[in-house]
């Protein structure tokens, strides 16, 4: 697939995760929650040129910084959203705006290290922004469902919320 079809993929999927997450919705209890950064992941493998080969210490660096950013920034989203139950037991989602920040941060950080590519010479593709946002996906998912798990309703059928505190949602948004 060529570049600018990966930054198409890319910026779709981050375009609709990113809507989709500032409106409430269900967790649902499937086991599917790491489908979409699998795929994301495979393709951005399959893409000859993630480390560049004539500057493969600097992109090899580049890569796994690109990853542990990747991951802080997907483990701050997940701990940035408010999760709660509601009386018949499903677990909702909906993204604050520290978690609105969370993602600022970390699309500056990312520009920051293709800046740093491009003084450094390292050829850069969309297959590292590609495999990031998979690490992403991947850790935001795996936490969220992993928080949801927690919030199990009690003996007395109560169950906790996590922002407890913070305004309900009203029925209207999730819609």
């Amino acid at each position: 697939m060529s570049g600018l079809m990966n930054a198409v993929v890319i910026f779709a999927v981050a375009a609709v995760v990113i809507a989709r997450q500032f409106s409430a919705r269900r967790i649902s209890s499937d086991r599917r929650w790491w489908i979409v950064p699998a795929v994301l992941a495979v393709m951005a493998m399959r893409e000859p040129g993630v480390i560049d080969p004539h500057h493969q210490i600097e992109a090899s660096l580049l890569l796994g910084t690109e990853l542990v950013t990747a991951l802080a920034i997907g483990a701050g989203w997940a701990w940035t959203t408010r999760i709660w139950t509601e009386p018949d037991g499903a677990v909702w989602s909906r993204s604050t705006k520290a978690a609105g920040a969370v993602w600022g941060v970390g699309i500056c950080l990312r520009l920051g290290l293709f800046g740093i590519g491009v003084l450094l010479g390292v050829h850069q593709n969309s297959s590292a922004l590609m495999l990031g946002l998979a690490a992403t996906l991947l850790v935001r998912s795996g936490l969220l469902t992993w928080r949801a798990q927690s919030l199990r309703p009690t003996v007395t059928g109560q169950s906790p919320a996590y922002g407890d505190g913070v305004g309900r949602v009203l029925r209207e948004e999730r819609l």
